[in-house]
């Protein structure tokens, strides 16, 4: 059995449509940068933006791409000109669309799960193994729209042994992330509006950003 004092919370900042904030956020040692192809989304960016953006990321840091809905034709567009590692599939996807989706870019992929407030563990195990082909289920509150809400659901429903294969979003922030990950344990935290300055989505806060990798490594620490 691994020993829990030795697991590293890996840290995706995700939302980033600025340079000097991808650059920031690959200093101050994220494991993952996300890019939104969303066009609804304030934080959305165009395919020139991001292939501008991934530019700045250096080997073995992940450039995400979150898709909402995408064609098959918009997934091809942006993989062809831009370097990602990996797809997150953030809409009303099957577990087939996800993996054909994939397929058509040679990417592997993560599913997020909204976790609404009626919501209850054998939901997310239900989930865990509908999307069982998926490399990791970022879990996230519920809200109106995708995602990117700043809204925080119950962490107690999340089962022990799903910590592994969870990616934990929804709300997260530098003054709740070590509870966080404490409870849940989970592989790895995603953030946006929570590094973000209050009121402007998409408009990161270097200071906040940094806060919050120092927040995870205090949790990993303690």
């Amino acid at each position: 059995m691994t020993d829990p004092t030795l697991h590293r919370t890996r840290i995706k900042l995700c939302g980033l449509s600025k340079a000097e904030d991808v650059k920031h956020a690959v200093e101050l040692g994220a494991d993952a940068v996300g890019f939104v192809f969303y066009d609804k989304s304030a934080r959305s960016v165009n395919v020139a933006q991001a292939a501008e953006l991934t530019w700045h990321v250096p080997p073995l840091v992940s450039s995400v791409g979150l898709f909402v809905n995408a064609s098959a034709d918009w997934i091809r567009e942006v993989t062809s000109n831009v370097r990602l590692s990996l797809l997150q599939f953030h809409g009303d996807e099957t577990s087939e669309q996800c993996a054909e989706l994939a397929a058509t870019a040679g990417l592997p992929w993560w599913r997020a799960v909204r976790v609404g407030p009626d919501a209850t563990a054998a939901d997310l195990i239900e989930s865990s193994l509908k999307y069982s082909a998926a490399d990791g289920l970022l879990l996230d509150a519920h809200v109106d729209g995708y995602g990117g809400g700043g809204k925080v659901f119950d962490w107690s429903l999340i089962p022990t042994d799903l910590g592994h294969r969870a990616v934990l979003s929804g709300g997260l922030n530098a003054q709740n992330v070590l509870d966080a990950i404490q409870r849940v344990r989970p592989y790895a935290v995603d953030v946006s509006s929570g590094i973000e300055v209050p009121g402007a989505k998409g408009v990161k806060d270097h200071a906040r950003m940094a806060a919050f990798v120092r927040a995870v490594r205090a949790a990993d620490a303690g």
